[in-house]
């Protein structure tokens, strides 16, 4: 066990035993969940880990991802 320090905006940096563990590079997104006991760190996915597998839609995973967030935004209105 490794302890972290928060640092003032809430950051950590996850020790490089960790990082190469859950293979997880820059720009990688994780999932952060509350336990009982404390918090579980999984490695999360994005749209862009699905690239090959998604249907051709006609658009690019930019334009896909950008159309949710604009149709995101007018379901909120």
């Amino acid at each position: 066990m490794q302890a972290v320090k928060i640092l003032p905006k809430g950051q950590i940096t996850l020790p490089k035993e960790v990082r190469e563990g859950l293979d997880v590079k820059e720009g990688d997104t994780l999932v952060i969940e509350m336990a009982d006991d404390g918090i579980v760190l999984k490695k999360g996915k994005t749209i862009f880990d699905y690239i090959g597998a998604l249907p051709n839609l006609g658009m690019s995973i930019e334009e896909m991802r950008a159309k949710a967030v604009k149709e995101g935004i007018k379901g909120r209105g």
